[in-house]
């Protein structure tokens, strides 16, 4: 036996023809409506990621900029190793800015040119790790010989005041000749050359 039929459902209701559907739009409103869209994403992405480039290629041009001019002294942007702060007893205080250094060695005297820039306390720090005080420093004492301002690239002729101080000690004990350039009384430029004899 087979069962009743299916019996069919409610007709469904026509819409309205009273009532206005969605407008279509048309190509023209498409294209700009989705090139006015593209334009916020590429502006939200793009401006920044613009002066993120513009930011890292001034630094990278600054780094090179530094490089170049270390390197045609034979100066190294960077501190000194522990060990050579150590040996040549050279102690860079913290904060320093515009750290750079040179080593050289021979059978006769080693040799540690160092150069930072740091604060007046900084500077006190440092001459309180030589054993000395401000009280040391001698004005317009050129220090450092013209052979050591060769090597380096250094050149104590500009605006000064220029400070200076040997602080000789017996061998095998490192002699630091050191010179400052208070022009920013602030921010102190410190050059030393710490030579020893092996």
């Amino acid at each position: 036996m087979s069962g009743p039929p299916d019996e069919p459902g409610p007709p469904e209701e026509p819409g309205h023809p009273d009532e206005p559907g969605p407008p279509a739009e048309d190509r023209w409103h498409m294209i700009r409506r989705r090139a006015l869209t593209l334009l916020i994403i590429v502006l939200l992405i793009g401006i920044p990621a613009g002066y993120l480039v513009i930011s890292a290629n001034q630094s990278r041009d600054s780094g090179r900029q530094k490089e170049a001019k270390y390197a045609a002294t034979g100066m190294t942007e960077g501190w000194p190793s522990k060990l050579q702060r150590r040996i040549y007893e050279v102690p860079v205080p913290v904060p320093s800015e515009e750290v750079a250094y040179y080593e050289t060695n021979n059978w006769r005297t080693s040799r540690l040119y160092v150069q930072f820039e740091t604060t007046v306390a900084g500077l006190d720090a440092f001459l309180a790790g030589l054993g000395l005080d401000r009280d040391a420093l001698r004005p317009q004492k050129i220090a450092i010989s013209d052979r050591a301002q060769q090597v380096t690239g250094w050149e104590f002729g500009g605006p000064g005041p220029w400070w200076g101080l040997v602080h000789e000690q017996r061998d095998p004990a490192p002699t630091q000749d050191v010179v400052v350039n208070m022009a920013n009384p602030d921010y102190p430029m410190v050059y030393v050359v710490s030579h020893t004899v092996p």
